[in-house]
């Protein structure tokens, strides 16, 4: 695997071009990062020329399309198309986000699509993603609690306890927030990431979770936590609207207050 590291404007050797067909004529150009491990050649922009009256509106219906008509070799991730599995998130138009909720028609002249930023690509437009998760594991992402649940029913929440985990338990693991992060960058062998940490802010604020103290220990290290330099690309990246430099800051919030 290699690492895909280059922004946004950035040049890479122009591969391929796939015309759109004779009579199209709502056609929009996509360039399209390519690279293949199996073929020993460098990676590649390669150029489509898509018929918009063919396809959805949205990115993701546009590969779909080169996929299916155009170019069987393309490979990338997808599967629910609806914002949920997190599966399509890539850099368009030089900002991380999901393929399945980007507007073609949001974007101005050709549309770049490159793979998630600073991290090893496998092939085309999917990502290495085994270092994220194994983070994700590390933080023991499941409730914890000593306590026995009641033996009639379920363990309860308030309506405000509840809303604690509001902005948290939404995020899907795309990684386009840690993808962004420069801090992640050039430590993210150490630091958790802002998606990892948000996570773990999720258990932390979560009432029925007895294991708070656990959670801010392993937390509290130069690195895990502290690499975050509140830089806010994560915040300004989420394609769902979420605020993992908040949670971070609530999380340091919190190892300060049972310090004092």
């Amino acid at each position: 695997m290699v690492a895909f590291s280059l922004p946004a404007n950035s040049r890479i050797k122009q591969g391929k071009t796939y015309p759109a067909p004779a009579g199209a004529k709502r056609v929009r150009t996509f360039r399209i990062y390519r690279w293949n491990p199996d073929d020993g050649a460098n990676p590649r922009m390669d150029t489509y020329e898509i018929d918009l009256d063919t396809c959805g509106p949205m990115v993701l219906d546009a590969l779909i399309k080169i996929k299916n008509d155009v170019d069987s070799t393309l490979t990338f991730r997808r599967s629910c198309r609806e914002g949920i599995c997190g599966s399509c998130s890539m850099n368009i138009d030089g900002g991380n986000t999901l393929a399945c909720l980007k507007p073609i028609e949001d974007i101005t002249g050709a549309v770049r699509i490159t793979p998630l930023p600073h991290m090893a690509v496998v092939k085309d437009l999917v990502p290495d993603l085994t270092q994220a998760f194994a983070q994700y594991r590390a933080i023991e992402p499941w409730l914890k609690a000593d306590t026995p649940p009641p033996p009639d029913g379920e363990r309860l929440q308030s309506r405000k306890e509840r809303a604690q985990i509001d902005g948290l338990w939404e995020c899907i693991l795309c990684f386009c927030c840690t993808a962004g992060c420069p801090s992640y960058w050039w430590n993210g062998e150490r630091y958790l990431g802002p998606a990892v940490l948000l996570q773990a802010y999720r258990w932390i604020a979560e009432s029925r979770d007895e294991a708070t103290g656990e959670r801010l220990d392993a937390l509290n290290d130069p690195f895990k936590l502290y690499r975050c330099h509140t830089i806010m690309n994560c915040t300004d990246t989420c394609p769902k609207g979420l605020n993992p430099a908040k949670a971070i800051g609530a999380i340091k919030q919190l190892i300060i207050d049972r310090q004092v």
